[in-house]
């Protein structure tokens, strides 16, 4: 399936349970970038077998969706690709979107708790690994690195108009990269990567460098007190991307909020384990809040 945002072309996939005949509707989306959205497969179909319906989609500069330069983060496009394939999907006949649960990982983790705010239809919303804020996310690595990293986003808005894109790294193992820094740094993040980029994908290892700009400037969820549905925070005990501190404390200022705590780091939520937990206890979840 197709939509448009921003002018531009974004691509999903709907996956259709065999019963029930309206089942509710999980939009489901994230990562900072590219290669482990498709992780998320997965989830969409396991929430499938269990009976939901699931729209998963890449935004734009991602995936199979447009969007130039490739790889690119803008955490205001990403909201807007939410909300147009939420427009989308309320004018189609087939989807039972009275029912319509928010999914989001990573930066779209925090995107989900924007949108909930601004439309009370949202029946429930999970929000897994949530980027709260990126200047948090992106000084957590030291000052230094921090300070690379607008450097190369200054150089990246200064060089592109005549010289081309200057790029980074999305994912690094290690903080002090030859190649500069990064938008992931984690002892797996290179590697994870690697292992859920198909063979045949059009995917690199890169970003602009404005996207570390635009990170630094993302906050989420300062609406949430505006949030009316059921939400689930799940963050990882061993997590070293997305601290599990700041979701604790988004999950204490929304009324109807639960937070799950597993014991696994990151990149377990898009493998093994990590995901049958995560899955299994979201589908508890939305069993509880959407189910009439």
């Amino acid at each position: 399936m197709t939509f448009r945002s921003g002018g531009e072309r974004c691509v999903g996939r709907l996956y259709r349970p065999d019963r029930p005949a309206e089942p509710p509707l999980v939009v489901l989306s994230g990562g900072l970038l590219g290669a482990p959205s498709s992780g998320l497969d997965q989830y969409a179909e396991r929430l499938a077998a269990a009976g939901y319906a699931v729209f998963r989609f890449d935004v734009r500069h991602t995936g199979d969706s447009d969007g130039d330069p490739r790889n690119l983060l803008s955490p205001a496009r990403q909201r807007a690709d939410w909300e147009a394939a939420i427009a989308g999907l309320r004018g189609r006949g087939d989807v039972a979107t009275e029912r319509l649960v928010l999914w989001g990982t990573d930066l779209a983790g925090g995107t989900v708790l924007d949108v909930a705010a601004d439309d009370p239809r949202i029946r429930a919303v999970v929000s897994q690994t949530p980027i709260l804020s990126g200047r948090a996310f992106l000084r957590a690595r030291g000052l230094a690195s921090f300070a690379r990293g607008v450097f190369a986003g200054v150089r990246d808005l200064v060089q592109s108009p005549l010289l081309g894109v200057h790029d980074v790294a999305v994912a690094s193992s290690s903080r002090d990269d030859d190649r500069g820094p990064a938008l992931v740094s984690s002892p797996n993040a290179s590697r994870t990567y690697r292992e859920f980029v198909p063979d045949d994908a059009d995917w690199t290892n890169r970003t602009p460098g404005r996207s570390l700009l635009a990170l630094a400037r993302h906050t989420a969820g300062e609406d949430r007190d505006r949030i009316s549905c059921p939400t689930l925070f799940v963050g990882g005990t061993r997590d070293d991307v997305v601290a599990l501190e700041g979701i604790e404390a988004a999950a204490d200022s929304i009324p109807d909020a639960t937070l799950l705590r597993l014991p696994v780091d990151h990149f377990d939520l898009y493998a093994g384990d990590g995901v049958e937990q995560a899955v299994g206890h979201g589908l508890a979840f939305l069993d509880t809040a959407v189910e009439p």
